[in-house]
């Protein structure tokens, strides 16, 4: 049993119903916190409890720190899980949870705030001994300095913003005059985007794989669940992961995972997360990039290999237990996908599509997963993100992986708006996807030579 008795779930949509079901598995009651655009959604009618925590938009909802430390003394809460997104890695509203007595279902503010600045967070992953991208030895102030930088790494380089996420504050540079433009522009949308202006340069690795490791610590102690291939994106979103990473031999996967706890270590982690790495297939290289101080989205295929609970986990832990696994108990077994289904059409540049879900058929059998909360005549809302579920398959082999997510895509029925479904059949007519011989940009290069 977890020491927390009343949890605040501060997330929505299909992570904090994989909350809830996890925490009333563990004998807590649930409270769900909802705005007023998700007063009738799957979570609220999971929970035991529900609050209104304010209006549709996120800012006066689920970002507005006040409004959710209220509730949570409204309801009597002892402890908050914030999924992902929104606060999830905001240090302040971390620190706002524990300085109300409450139990922060996560690591501690100090080291949200330290892993995620991403220039403080390639320094203290060098120190802990862990491999990191070529770059420069800091913030870059100006263009010359960012030009003297350029010249001891070597060109193409990534500027990229220190406190950014989610691909914004980003750009390449192959020569100085693109470098010199680019770190003009990438500070300005890092400063409108997060309130900082601060960029950093890195080495850019070509057909790079984004590769990362699921770690679980206590606060002394951490434990890895081996690694999660994440190379198929689309404008550096994540949208098809696998688990483990079948291009890695042996001896890499020992390294990079070791490396990844070793980091968690260091920064005395608590809680789960990912530690994320570029690895050059070229010269079978890793380098730390960044770490993740939440839940990810892709977490389910882990769960799937390895046969455990990552949300009961976290649980237990913030609620005082000590870790609820040992290193030499956890084993890969089989292959896992997953596919995220988004409310966005694939026909039109991936234009979100809110709206009624008129029938809907998940599919079913061996091997199928549906985290999701989705359900006939829900209606996607259009103030969040758009994922809507994700289809996670899981097999001996990923040969066989593939075949069952082929499997599964044809048994979905889904009537109303439109989604990603149609994309991800037709990613399995690819014959790179079919033998792993992807990268970090396939899917823009793909698509582009679609169009020509």
């Amino acid at each position: 049993m977890s020491g927390i008795c009343r949890l605040l779930v501060t997330s929505r949509g299909e992570i904090a119903v994989r909350t809830i079901r996890a925490a009333k598995e563990l004998g807590i009651t649930v409270i769900a916190a909802h705005s007023d655009a998700d007063a009738e959604s799957l979570a609220v009618r999971l929970a035991d409890e529900s609050v209104n925590v304010g209006g549709a938009h996120a800012k006066k909802s689920y970002l507005n720190q006040e409004a959710l430390l209220a509730a949570a003394k409204e309801v009597s809460a002892d402890a908050i899980h914030p999924g992902y997104g929104f606060l999830s890695e905001n240090a302040a509203f971390a620190k706002a949870v524990s300085d109300a007595g409450l139990i922060w279902v996560g690591p501690s503010s100090e080291t949200i705030a330290r892993m995620g600045h991403k220039a403080e967070a390639i320094a203290t992953a060098r120190a802990a001994g862990v491999p990191v991208v070529p770059g420069s030895e800091g913030l870059i102030q100006d263009v010359q300095e960012g030009l003297a930088a350029a010249a001891e790494v070597g060109y193409p380089v990534l500027i990229k913003a220190a406190a950014g996420g989610g691909g914004r504050g980003i750009r390449i540079a192959r020569d100085e005059a693109e470098l010199a433009a680019g770190i003009a522009s990438a500070q300005q949308e890092a400063q409108a985007a997060f309130g900082d202006d601060g960029v950093y340069l890195e080495r850019f690795v070509d057909r790079a794989r984004h590769i990362e490791v699921q770690i679980l610590g206590d606060g002394t102690e951490a434990v890895h669940f081996y690694e999660r291939d994440c190379s198929l994106q689309r404008r550096r979103q994540k949208i098809w992961e696998e688990a483990p990473a079948a291009i890695l031999d042996p001896e890499v996967r020992e390294r990079i995972c070791s490396s990844a706890v070793a980091l968690a270590k260091s920064v005395n982690y608590s809680g789960a997360g990912t530690v994320e790495f570029l690895y050059d297939q070229d010269s079978a290289e890793f380098f730390f990039i960044e770490m993740n101080t939440r839940i990810q989205v892709e977490h389910p295929i882990t769960e799937e290999i390895c046969g455990v609970d990552l949300i009961r986990a976290m649980l237990l832990v913030a609620g005082g237990a000590p870790l609820p696994y040992r290193q030499d108990d956890i084993r890969v077994g089989g292959h896992a996908i997953e596919v995220r289904i988004n409310a966005e059409n694939p026909d039109n540049n991936f234009m979100p599509a809110p709206g009624t879900i008129e029938s809907l058929e998940w599919p079913l059998g061996p091997g199928v997963r549906i985290d999701s909360m989705a359900f006939p005549g829900y209606t996607i809302p259009p103030f969040y993100d758009s994922l809507i579920g994700k289809l996670i398959v899981h097999a001996e082999t990923r040969e066989q992986a593939l075949l069952r997510l082929r499997r599964a895509l044809e048994e979905m029925q889904l009537v109303g708006p439109a989604t990603t479904l149609p994309f991800f059949e037709r990613l399995l007519g690819q014959d790179d996807v079919i033998d792993n011989n992807i990268h970090t940009t396939w899917i823009e290069q793909w698509m582009e030579s679609q169009a020509s």
